[in-house]
């Protein structure tokens, strides 16, 4: 076992006054009787999506939704749970770290604990690779006491995002079995989910008693729908965030001589930009999926980032904030389809070097367009 996973840490005072800070749970979840009403199954609302999506997974989908209902809730037909016996649930970081990740373990530590006080945490210690190898901690009040209320994944670790091929999923599958593990816990983000659900279906299949949870924790917010309202991190990360572009923009103002050109976290989806800008109102930002559903080529944004600077300078305002996500460059179509094209070459064994005069001549003459230094980065294989 790694001597500095689950090691309780000595805290500053800022860190000491986080830990006292307890959040309040749902009133349905209050308490150790719990009130379950079946409802209809969960089904896609694309009829497309949904016929894909139940011959990928025959075993888990459309299976019917759970509801926790309050205390007081008079339900006859509700599922009344008093009695819990002692589970053991192993839990993983598989995701990117994220605000929120030592609370989920909390709050699932304290479940399983008032529901049964026999019941058994198990966290796997570097993420799937500890996961595959069975490097376990228990977790434990004293492991639990200088992590509440604190960000990163470093009481437990993580490595790698996925468990994906056959062989971890067997690994996965092993490990389960050979613990006795009535649950899997999975913490992460779309891929992470993702994993999960494969890992879900494979398990029914293969009559595996584990059962597999997964827990949007993302601070790209990327998996926010009709059963989650925003992911674990996601509203931390975005009020930080826009502090630090508050700054900046009084920054700017201060000066009114500097453009600020910020890159905002969110490969596919650009939930964290819009929100930052909402809440601190930069000159401009630019959204992907906007982007895309337009097909705007790079000369568009250009020339929109272009107009709109020299709208301000007919105002005598130099200076402003733009915001720009991570992803933008996968969600202009013509430097998609560029990626693409060159991804495919690299595939056949062509080199860097010779990258440009292999592609078709329409991504040829893109390629040309781009600056060296963006050219050098775009050829290389990612």
């Amino acid at each position: 076992m790694d001597s500095d996973y689950g090691v309780p840490r000595e805290l500053s005072e800022v860190q000491q006054k986080r830990t006292l800070y307890q959040p309040e749970l749902p009133p349905c979840l209050q308490g150790t009787t719990v009130r379950v009403e079946y409802g209809d199954v969960a089904i896609a609302a694309d009829p497309a999506g949904a016929h894909v999506i139940s011959h990928a997974y025959p075993h888990t989908y459309g299976q019917p939704l759970a509801h926790f209902l309050r205390k007081a809730a008079n339900v006859p037909d509700a599922k009344v749970i008093s009695e819990h016996p002692a589970v053991r649930v192993g839990i993983v970081f598989c995701g990117r770290q994220s605000p929120g990740g030592h609370n989920v373990i909390w709050g699932l530590h304290e479940a399983i604990k008032a529901h049964n006080a026999n019941s058994k945490l198990i966290g796997f210690l570097g993420g799937t690779d500890g996961l595959l190898a069975q490097k376990t901690l228990e977790i434990t009040n004293e492991v639990l006491s200088s992590y509440k209320n604190q960000g990163g994944y470093d009481m437990l670790g993580r490595t790698k995002d996925q468990i994906r091929t056959t062989e971890q999923v067997n690994g996965a599958m092993a490990t389960c079995q050979a613990l006795k593990l009535d649950a899997l816990v999975i913490i992460g983000g779309v891929t992470s989910n993702t994993d999960a659900a494969q890992l879900a279906e494979t398990f029914a299949e293969a009559k595996c008693a584990t059962k597999v949870v997964g827990v949007p924790v993302t601070l790209n917010g990327d998996l926010k729908n009709q059963f989650v309202e925003t992911t674990v991190g996601f509203d931390t990360i975005c009020k930080v965030n826009s502090q630090l572009i508050s700054n900046m923009c009084t920054d700017a103002l201060s000066a009114e001589k500097y453009y600020y050109f910020i890159r905002m976290m969110g490969r596919k989806a650009s939930h964290v930009a819009l929100e930052c800008a909402l809440q601190s109102h930069p000159n401009m930002v630019i959204l992907g999926e906007e982007v895309a559903a337009s097909k705007l080529t790079i000369f568009d944004i250009t020339k929109q980032i272009c107009d709109a600077v020299q709208a301000r300078a007919e105002k005598d305002k130099n200076h402003g904030v733009i915001l720009i996500p991570e992803g933008l460059v996968e969600s202009i179509p013509e430097l998609y389809a560029l990626l693409q094209e060159i991804n495919g070459l690299h595939g056949k064994g062509v080199s860097v070097e010779n990258i440009s005069s292999q592609l078709s001549p329409w991504a040829s003459a893109l390629f040309e367009f781009l600056p060296q230094f963006i050219r050098q980065q775009v050829a290389s294989p990612s």
